[in-house]
């Protein structure tokens, strides 16, 4: 293992210089952070450039044992200060890991309903935090995976890979546009469902069938005319407050279990 002990050091910049989107999609690598992230990318078999630790920081004996794990495969290993580790993070204590991974989109192309039977697919998110969540809240109900359509976040941003809490090791997330989607979905003839305020139908009491898509549009411009178009149902989710509308990735998850209902059994 070799000691990096200087901010200058090639890889402490890189590492820095991966909190921006152009440098990931430049290098086509982003940064993972803290121990359970580190560690289920490690047992999903995400492809890693390396690892960095801090000994100092770390407190776990999951993540000596991680460390130790990594050691014995022909991932690069290094190791650095508290101090050096401390200014990469984002977290007020972080917990002394972090990896470099490769990024691992899937294509449309490679998706169908035998191999993604169920899943989400959102307009335009902005919020790195929503993203990560709803990704993570897709492996909790049990659905397939992830498209994000037209001009979004960032799936590699530090924020929703954390949000998404490993889940982004173990799902597949697509980036495609609304007319490819479209055009997927006619294809394949999935059954795509909306949530929007002035749905037709409560959410409980539609029937979903598979192949499905859940249809999301953004958080503040919601669905347009020819988005919705070509949902089968619209759904709404009932307000009983003074509020108008819910956090994307609350009624995101909401919907999902609620599908799950019906598609559970066969997914």
């Amino acid at each position: 293992m070799t000691l990096i002990t200087s901010h200058q050091n090639h890889k402490i910049k890189q590492i820095r210089a991966l909190r921006q989107r152009k440098h990931r999609a430049a290098q086509g690598l982003f940064v993972v952070e803290g121990i359970r992230h580190v560690g289920e990318a490690v047992e999903a078999g995400a492809p890693l450039e390396y690892l960095l630790y801090a000994p100092d920081l770390l407190t776990s004996s999951y993540a000596h044992n991680l460390i130790q794990q990594i050691s014995q495969t022909n991932i690069p290993t290094f190791t650095t200060t508290a101090e050096i580790f401390t200014s990469l993070t984002e977290k007020e204590h972080p917990q002394g890991i972090l990896a470099v991974a490769h990024q691992n989109l899937s294509s449309l192309d490679q998706l169908n309903p035998i191999n993604f039977l169920w899943g989400v697919a959102l307009v335009s998110p902005q919020d790195p935090g929503n993203l990560g969540a709803i990704l993570r809240t897709i492996d909790a109900a049990g659905a397939d995976g992830l498209m994000v359509l037209e001009n979004s976040v960032d799936i590699f941003h530090p924020t929703a890979v954390r949000a998404s809490m490993g889940a982004l090791f173990w799902k597949p997330v697509v980036y495609t546009s609304f007319k490819e989607f479209s055009s997927w979905v006619a294809a394949n003839r999935y059954h795509v469902y909306a949530s929007s305020t002035h749905g037709e139908t409560d959410y409980t009491d539609a029937v979903y069938t598979s192949p499905a898509i859940l249809l999301m549009g953004s958080e503040r411009e919601g669905l347009t005319k020819d988005q919705s178009e070509i949902c089968e149902t619209v759904v709404r989710l009932p307000m009983k407050g003074k509020t108008t509308s819910l956090n994307l990735s609350v009624s995101a998850g909401i919907l999902l279990y609620q599908m799950q209902r019906d598609l559970g059994e066969t997914a």
